[in-house]
């Protein structure tokens, strides 16, 4: 893969994480789901065809543009996504502890 071919996927990359952070921001779960399956499919691209070759000046300056605009993104994704889990997180929890009180004490109060 050369050079052109190369940021061409990190502009996919920062493309799809776009997007994902437009999908987290509409709570569009299965979206962002969606479109973290892609994404992941173009980082798999970079680590099997990026090597450590050099860069011309204005093409390192451009890939490191837009790393940081992917890893801004990422950070707001996870600023969204994180608080959402949490909650889930804690619902569940809330459920199972609730079906344990109801298998230990629910069953006591029927006779």
């Amino acid at each position: 893969m050369n050079s052109f071919e190369l940021l061409n996927v990190y502009e996919k990359v920062a493309h799809i994480t776009s997007e994902m952070l437009d999908a987290a921001r509409a709570n569009d779960w299965e979206l962002l789901a969606k479109l973290e399956g892609d994404c992941s499919k173009q980082v798999s691209t970079l680590r099997e065809f990026e090597g450590p070759t050099e860069l011309p000046g204005e093409m390192r300056a451009k890939k490191i543009s837009i790393i940081k605009q992917i890893l801004a993104d990422d950070r707001a994704i996870r600023d969204i996504t994180e608080p959402w889990m949490q909650n889930l997180a804690n619902l569940i929890k809330s459920s199972g502890t609730t079906r344990k009180l109801s298998q230990s004490y629910g069953a006591n109060q029927l006779g």
